[in-house]
């Protein structure tokens, strides 16, 4: 059975701790719930009433689909699901080679520890799991053959797989997009004390900043920056076995690493960054500050 991961635990309670504190400081509080690539989504605009936020609420929404369109792997007709299916996406979104971008950014900066083509390798566990028999070694292997984000062709005229079978995943970063989007539109709107959770956390501060709970009954403070926490066991695709959701595409063996929270002016960077590093020794995270990912938070080496 799924069960929540850490990152939307500390996303949840980041929400709640915020309202709590725009409260304190007596200036009211719009509020917003909903629904983001899957995950709780939650919004506080901090000196702007219900009434007057609803309309911004509403544009959320619509921008909420649009990301949805593009990014969801469980929608049929997104894009994603498109590419995965075809091998190809001709004409992209500009907004989906922008993340893809990104991604490969964080996939070279770690040596490809973040490559989101660890697709297949999620669907045979998955697969092997709901058919309640092990995988085998062979199963593995060609899973394996079919990852490497350098297999991958970026341009605007398509996006390609080099080779037959791929898939990719943005759950890794997509949500931190969806993040920094949302928070985007707010600024460009004139709201300047706010705090955005679509799964990843970006607060805008003209205050004390936002506190926010992570692992390990630490609080950091935000403002004017992001928060991602990534944990390979925060949801088991195999619950039996003890398989986490986060695939190593460097090695066969899920290390047992603990959850780690990064600091970001960016929601996405944060988001992908925290997924490397929970598959990265402590000497292999020094490749994450080139791309100016600050560690908050981590549990180190489970035994």
């Amino acid at each position: 059975m799924t069960r929540f991961s850490r990152r939307r635990f500390i996303a949840m309670s980041a929400a709640t701790l915020a309202a709590g504190r725009a409260s304190a400081a007596g200036r009211e509080v719009a509020y917003w719930r909903g629904q983001a690539l899957g995950a709780r989504a939650e919004i506080a605009l901090c000196g702007i009433s219900q009434a007057e936020a609803a309309s911004l609420f509403d544009g959320l929404e619509l921008e909420l689909s649009r990301i949805e369109s593009l990014f969801s792997l469980y929608r049929t007709d997104s894009a994603l699901a498109q590419l995965n299916r075809d091998q190809i996406l001709r004409n992209p979104d500009p907004a989906m080679l922008h993340l893809l971008s990104e991604a490969r950014a964080v996939f070279t900066a770690t040596e490809g520890a973040f490559d989101p083509t660890v697709q297949p390798l999620f669907d045979l566990h998955a697969r092997a799991f709901g058919e309640g028999r092990r995988f085998g070694a062979d199963e593995v292997q060609h899973a394996r053959r079919r990852v490497g984000f350098q297999h991958v062709s970026l341009s605007p005229q398509a996006i390609r797989f080099q080779r037959g079978g791929m898939a990719l995943t943005l759950n890794g970063i997509a949500q931190g997009y969806a993040t920094d989007r949302l928070a985007s539109l707010l600024k460009s709107a004139g709201l300047r004390d706010i705090l955005v959770n679509a799964g990843e956390i970006r607060a805008l501060g003209d205050g004390q900043g936002w506190r926010v709970s992570i692992p390990g009954g630490r609080t950091v403070t935000l403002k004017d920056h992001a928060i991602a926490t990534s944990d390979v066991s925060g949801t088991l695709v195999d619950p039996v076995a003890g398989i986490g959701h986060i695939f190593d595409p460097r090695r066969d063996a899920q290390l047992t690493f603990g959850p780690v929270s990064i600091c970001h002016d960016s929601a996405a960077i944060a988001d992908a960054a925290s997924t490397a590093a929970v598959l990265m020794s402590p000497s292999e995270r020094d490749l994450l500050r080139p791309l100016g990912a600050k560690i908050v938070g981590s549990a180190g080496i489970r035994s």
